[in-house]
């Protein structure tokens, strides 16, 4: 356990800062899931705007710096390319 009192300071900061990431990945993943839940069902119109409720949120995430641009681009490029295979 850190004794200085900077160091306590930082171990709080980086809990209440993890907490706030865990919640805005955990978002991300809700809104992917429900892009690939359409994307089972065959359901273009349901897919297309999953598609674009999960891509706002994960350049969100992207712009808080949570997740690397080229991550968020990555997932962005993958989502897109299930959904448009359905068409």
């Amino acid at each position: 356990m850190a004794n200085i009192k900077s160091a306590k300071k930082r171990i709080l900061v980086i809990e209440t800062k993890t907490e706030r990431n865990k919640a805005a990945k955990s978002r991300v993943k809700t809104f992917v899931k429900k892009v690939y839940a359409a994307i089972e069902a065959n359901d273009k119109a349901a897919a297309d705007v999953a598609l674009k409720d999960a891509i706002s949120e994960i350049g969100k995430a992207a712009s808080k710096g949570i997740y690397h641009k080229s991550t968020a681009s990555r997932k962005i490029s993958r989502l897109t390319k299930a959904v448009n295979k359905i068409a």
